[in-house]
Order: C-alpha cells, then sequence, then structure tokens
C-alpha cells in the first residue's frame, strides 16, 4: 500500500473551527431560556450552557460543563449524531439552520487540550469499597467516572489491549483520531480509574473471581463484537468479511488493509457501512462501491457521512439486497444482486465483500451461567442497570442491543447513580430485583 493512502487513512476528514468561525456561530445561538438543544442530549452534556460560555469567551467554562457532564466529550463530539438530537432541536432551526453544536463541542474540547485547562473536579473522600467494571467501552468508561468522582475505587478490566472499546477499533481515525480517544480515556483514568488490559472476564477471570477479590459491584459495559452475517449462499467464501473484524483489522495495523488494487464492496446503509467505505476507499483498494437494500432516503447513515463518501467517489446502488457469492477454489470472485422489484438482477466482480448489517453480542453465558439473558442473546437488565445477579449492574449495547456512544454514556452515568445508591444502602438479604434470594 502506498504511504499517501496511509496518510489518507489517518487524516481527519473534516476540520473544525477556527477560533473566528466558532465565535461567529456561537453569535447566532439565540441563548432560549429554556434551552430545548439541552434537552435533546441523551447524556446531558447541556449545549445552551457551554454555548453560552464559548459566545462570551470562556472556553475553560464550556471544556468544564462538558466534560462534567459527559467524560467523553471529546469523542462524541465528533461522532454523535447531532443532527437527530440536538441539533435538530434547535430553536434556530426555525429561522435558518440550527446551531453547528458538534463542531462547537469540538472546539471547545479541543481548546481544553490547546491550553491545558483543568476541567474536572476532584474525586471526593476515597471510600473503602471497589468497584469492577467489565469492558472499557463508552458505557463502562462514563459508569467509571461516575464512580470515581464518588469516592469509590475503580478498575475496569478490558480483554484489548486499548482502551475505548468501538470508539477505539471500530470507528476509523479520518472521522475520530485516536488522540481525542486517548485523551478522553486520560481524563478518565486521571480521576484514578485503573485499568486491566488483555484480559476477559469469563476466560480469564470471572464474575464470582472479581467478587472474592472484593469488589463489592460488578458493572457490564461489554460491546457488541460480533457482526451478523445473513444466510446468503457462498458467505463462507475467503473475502467474505464483517465490518467489525474489517474495521477492527484496518485500525489495529495502521491502515495497512492489504486492498491495493482490489475490488471492495460493502452492503449496508448505515454509518457503519459509510465507514467501511471510506476505509477500503483510503487505504488503497482499486474500486468500492455500496449496495443498499432500501432507497438512500430510507439509509440511517448520518447524512455527513453519506456526502463524505460521495466526495470519496464511492457510489451507493440502492434497491438491491445480496442473492449469493460466487467463488473459485474457495476465493470469492463475484457478489449478485436481487433487486427490491423482484425482477431486476445485478452481478459485480468482487475481491473483498464487507457486511456492515448490523451487530450481535458475544456468546454472554461465558461471564456467567447464572447470568439472565434475553432471547436474543443480550444481558436482561431493567432501566436501572440491575440483573438478577443482586451486584452485577450492565448497560450499554450487551443491553439495549447497539445504539449510539452518547446513548452508551447517558446509560452508564444512569447506572452509576443506582449503583452508589445501591452500594451506600446495600440490603443485608441478598434479595434481587425478584424479591428472590440469590446466593
Amino acid at each position: 500500500m502506498s504511504k499517501l493512502a496511509t496518510a489518507e487513512y489517518a487524516s481527519e476528514a473534516q476540520a473544525g473551527f477556527t477560533h473566528r468561525t466558532a465565535m461567529e456561530e456561537a453569535a447566532r445561538c439565540l441563548l432560549c431560556h429554556d434551552a430545548p438543544c439541552s434537552a435533546g442530549c441523551p447524556a446531558g452534556t447541556d449545549p445552551g450552557r457551554f454555548i453560552r460560555s464559548i459566545r462570551f469567551r470562556n472556553p475553560k467554562g464550556a471544556a468544564e460543563t462538558i466534560r462534567e457532564n459527559n467524560i467523553l466529550g471529546g469523542s462524541c463530539a465528533r461522532i454523535c449524531p447531532c443532527d437527530k438530537l440536538c441539533e435538530e432541536a434547535c430553536s434556530r432551526s426555525g429561522i435558518d439552520r440550527p446551531i453547528e453544536i458538534g463542531k462547537l463541542q469540538r472546539y471547545a474540547m479541543e481548546q481544553e487540550n490547546i491550553f491545558h485547562l483543568k476541567t474536572r473536579r476532584p474525586p471526593q473522600e476515597k471510600k473503602a469499597l471497589r468497584v469492577a467494571c467489565v469492558g472499557a467501552g463508552p458505557a463502562s468508561l462514563a459508569c467509571a467516572a461516575a464512580l470515581a468522582e464518588a469516592g469509590y475505587g475503580v478498575t475496569i478490566f478490558e480483554a484489548e489491549a486499548k482502551a475505548g472499546g468501538m470508539l477505539t477499533y471500530g470507528v476509523p481515525p479520518m472521522r475520530l483520531p485516536q488522540e481525542v480517544i486517548d485523551r478522553d480515556i486520560d481524563a478518565v483514568r486521571g480521576l484514578g480509574v485503573e485499568f486491566v488490559f488483555n484480559t476477559r472476564v469469563g476466560r480469564d477471570i470471572g464474575l464470582g473471581d472479581l467478587k472474592a477479590k472484593g469488589f463489592a459491584a460488578v458493572f457490564i459495559g461489554a460491546g457488541l463484537w460480533r457482526s451478523k452475517l445473513p444466510d446468503t449462499e457462498g458467505a463462507e467464501l475467503d473475502g467474505v468479511l464483517t465490518a467489525v473484524d474489517f474495521l477492527k483489522n484496518a485500525r489495529s495495523t495502521g491502515g495497512r488493509t492489504e486492498l491495493e488494487g482490489k475490488s471492495v464492496v460493502v452492503i449496508g446503509g448505515g454509518d457503519v457501512a459509510m465507514d467501511c467505505a471510506a476505509t477500503a476507499k483510503l487505504t488503497g483498494a482499486q474500486s468500492v462501491a455500496i449496495y443498499y437494500r432500501r432507497t438512500l432516503e430510507e439509509a440511517p447513515a448520518n447524512a455527513d457521512e453519506l456526502r463524505y463518501v460521495f466526495s470519496l467517489g464511492v457510489p451507493i446502488v440502492t434497491n438491491f439486497a445480496p442473492a449469493r457469492f460466487v467463488g473459485d477454489g474457495g476465493k470469492l470472485k463475484s457478489a449478485e444482486f436481487k433487486g427490491r422489484d423482484g425482477k431486476s438482477f445485478a452481478s459485480v466482480t468482487a475481491d473483498v465483500v464487507v457486511f456492515a448489517a448490523g451487530q450481535a453480542p458475544e456468546d454472554m453465558t461465558r461471564l456467567a451461567g447464572d447470568l439472565r439473558l434475553t432471547q436474543e442473546g443480550l444481558i436482561d437488565a431493567d432501566g436501572s442497570g440491575h440483573t438478577n445477579l443482586p451486584f452485577v449492574f450492565a448497560a450499554g449495547d450487551a443491553v439495549n442491543g447497539g445504539k449510539t456512544a452518547v446513548e452508551a454514556v447517558a446509560e452508564g452515568k444512569a447506572v452509576a447513580v443506582e449503583m452508589i445508591a445501591r452500594l451506600e444502602n446495600a440490603p443485608k438479604d441478598g434479595a434481587n430485583r425478584d424479591g428472590k434470594e440469590v446466593r
């Protein structure tokens, strides 16, 4: 692969605001008393407040507001679907166009880094109780930060070599640079949270072992690391990949995907499909095309992501679903698609096909045989994060089936509040949420 391709893959695709353009954008804010944009943020980042700080030239105050409410403020500023959340709620929409809240949040986080601003309150007095978090993705990081701020000792157990979960291994660097993720993780680490890497709970250590080691409670914030493969003829061929594996390999190797000169077909219409297509294009693939079973209007991908892949020259063929994959000697040679109208047919040469049509949890029974799961294989937890085990809580993708990073942050924060209440008022009879005793 050429050095140019690697550099393009590692370079951030969209520039942020300068000081002048940030001031101009913040000046457009109507300073609404009720701030509907703040109500539209799942994590409660409070755009109405931090935009006011930017407008009155107080970048430290803006960064403090963001970090106090969302420890992963830097990462979320770049990947959060603001157009469907806070920006959609913006009152300015009724006049011309909504405030670019995501870019203003990014600006505030960049100011925090440039001027080395201290924006987190020190943790409360240290408590004797310790808590373990499983996984180092957004839900666990947010939960760990809230618990650490409350004075609890927190240790995060992560199966991979780095923290961040899908932020680190599933989002390409042209959309979310690793240094941004690392700064967010450093903010968590700065609260006293400890990390144990290359340790998979359920294989290297069990939930019962954590209890025996003195952890008063366990939070599970595992991600969805198994991609869904449709029941399509030829899916077992060499060259048919899942989005999770494809993106993880690209991030882990710095963009060295060995795609130079190859034809790549991406199947899907969401942000993950766009990430896969952009990654393939920027790491040397000769040709890249996206096939989606519905119309472009029905595609769940963010509008900016769609515009970006179009700018790279990647076509999106709509209303075609995969029919079968054809190989030669066990290697993929072409992909065939059937039209939504029931009559159309398409066949395209392909060296690589990447499925980006949803993810699923790994086998959660590895965590603990007594942990109750849903029919979909997700952890059965109520709205407060309680599972059927009295000392185990869960939230994030392993419970909700896969949503956005900002929603995982919101859930992690909410469950931390419940855990703190439980730890401070721990029942003595060992009753779980069903009123049955668990030993």
